[in-house]
């Protein structure tokens, strides 16, 4: 049976975020924006995919549209098919909006073929979900059904079924198709009467393949979806532990054997749940956030032990788990000793602070590329990051960058009010110039509406005072004179 959703991206979207009103999903291709998918309403204005943007919107003014996620859809049919799995044990995935599900033998536990259809539409439809279904002897006749003619293909009766859909039912390419279409060969059944030999001679072998495929004459393999693996390790006790430390042994126990599977599989637990089974038959977990992919036993072991030693063990605990709630690739490293200890320090820091704080709480500072002084750098989740090997060189900044704060001045610069003013009252205080240098001059970015710099370039200064305060002064030379003057920042 072929499964075909053929609004998976959009209905995907609606779920989480549903609007009442003409609505698709948009992405950047061949250098403009194009629609990717879209909901029945907004094809009613006559929009389609693969349309720009600009003249979708021309036909529809009140289109809503959001970027368009490829990941995110693929991970979705991921999950249908997973749902798919309660139908028959054999589901594979077909492209990028399709399933292949083998219900033989399956059909009977719902009363049959009809049945079983409708129940898989009833079931989608609640979720917000159109497809179209096609059930044959062949995965390639339940494509073509699926998409051009949904139904049912009775036994022996394929080519009656799909012999009058066109040939891109047989999964051709689009240049095949137009090339035998120019030929007055425009139907399945077309293709099916025509002599093999001249159709070998003159096509692709793939043509006579994709037919014989369809109409059950070869058979086609297609592998199942398979779930990803999972890591987990179990250790029943004969008789209940309570101290920590034959805790801990049980679990350090667990963690080894578990770390021997992720090595194997070049893989490393970002997220690790110990799970402890008390003999009044409760439960108690312990969950632990790492801010880098590990598979250190020794590590994760000492990371656990706060975690551990403040469950309580009631009147024994008879059985731990320990399971690798989330993993991600971790391939091999070269690292001399000084440097591995020095990051896993560090990760291991991020790591106790992060589970008591929360990992998204923990902040490091990230260069960008920008000469706007405020757009320099970004605050990105440590645990998700690594630290900038290099900063790049620019002129000194200072220690404590804040929004532009005017200053009143008392006292002009020398040349007209070029430099900076001798005396100054900032934050309530009078300050005294003693030294100045600069000027150093920063364009504001012409293609963004960035309201802080609406009033044009600026000469930048650095000016130390009398009272010890090492200041970034700015002047805005558009701004009339002396009320032009802003602090910035203070140096170290």
């Amino acid at each position: 049976m072929s499964l075909w959703f053929p609004r998976l991206a959009a209905e995907r979207s609606l779920r989480a975020r549903p609007v009442d009103a003409p609505f698709a999903l948009s992405l950047f291709d061949r250098n403009s924006e194009r629609l990717y998918d879209l909901c029945p309403r907004a094809e009613s204005f006559g929009l389609q995919r693969g349309m720009t943007l600009v003249h979708a919107r021309s036909f529809c003014p009140g289109l809503l549209t959001r970027a368009a996620d490829p990941d995110a859809d693929q991970r979705f049919l991921r999950i249908l098919a997973r749902w798919a799995t309660r139908y028959c044990p054999w589901v594979g995935l077909d492209g990028r909006d399709g399933l292949f599900l083998d219900i033989t033998g399956s059909t009977h536990l719902l009363g049959g073929e009809e049945p079983l259809l409708g129940d898989i539409r009833a079931r989608l439809a609640r979720a917000g979900l159109s497809a179209r279904l096609g059930l044959a002897g062949t995965p390639g006749a339940a494509w073509a059904l699926s998409r051009f003619c949904e139904g049912i293909a009775p036994p022996g009766e394929n080519l009656s079924r799909i012999g009058s859909l066109p040939l891109s039912a047989l999964r051709l390419a689009d240049q095949t198709c137009t090339s035998l279409e120019r030929l007055g060969i425009a139907t399945v059944s077309d293709l099916h009467n025509l002599p093999r030999a001249t159709v070998a001679r003159r096509y692709d072998p793939d043509v006579l393949r994709r037919l014989d495929q369809a109409l059950g004459a070869v058979g086609e393999q297609i592998s199942p979806l398979q779930d990803a693996p999972g890591f987990a390790a179990r250790l029943t006790l004969p008789d209940p532990i309570g101290l920590l430390d034959d805790v801990m042994a049980g679990a350090r126990r667990l963690i080894g054997h578990m770390c021997t599977q992720l090595d194997a599989a070049q893989k490393g637990a970002r997220m690790l749940r110990l799970t402890f089974r008390r003999v009044d038959q409760e439960n108690r977990s312990v969950e632990l956030r790492l801010a880098r992919p590990m598979r250190d036993p020794v590590r994760i072991a000492a990371l656990f032990e706060r975690g551990v030693g403040a469950v309580d063990a009631g009147y024994g605990i008879d059985m731990i788990r320990l399971e690798a709630v989330e993993i991600e690739a971790l391939g091999m490293r070269q690292l001399d000793r000084a440097q591995n200890r020095e990051k896993d320090s560090l990760d291991d820091l991020v790591t106790q602070l992060g589970n008591r704080l929360g990992l998204d709480n923990i902040l490091r500072f990230q260069p960008v590329d920008s000469h706007i002084p405020e757009r320099s750098f970004t605050l990105v989740p440590a645990a998700g990051s690594r630290p900038a090997p290099a900063w790049p060189s620019r002129r000194p900044r200072p220690l404590r960058l804040f929004a532009p704060e005017p200053v009143i001045t008392s006292g002009g610069g020398s040349r007209q009010g070029l430099e900076p003013p001798t005396r100054f009252r900032w934050r309530g205080s009078f300050l005294t110039t003693i030294g100045a240098e600069g000027p150093e001059r920063i364009t504001p970015a012409w293609w963004e509406n960035d309201a802080g710099w609406r009033g044009g370039l600026r000469d930048y200064w650095r000016v130390e005072t009398g009272e010890g305060r090492r200041l970034w002064l700015f002047h805005t030379p558009q701004a009339p004179r002396p009320q032009g003057w802003f602090v910035q920042g203070e140096f170290a």
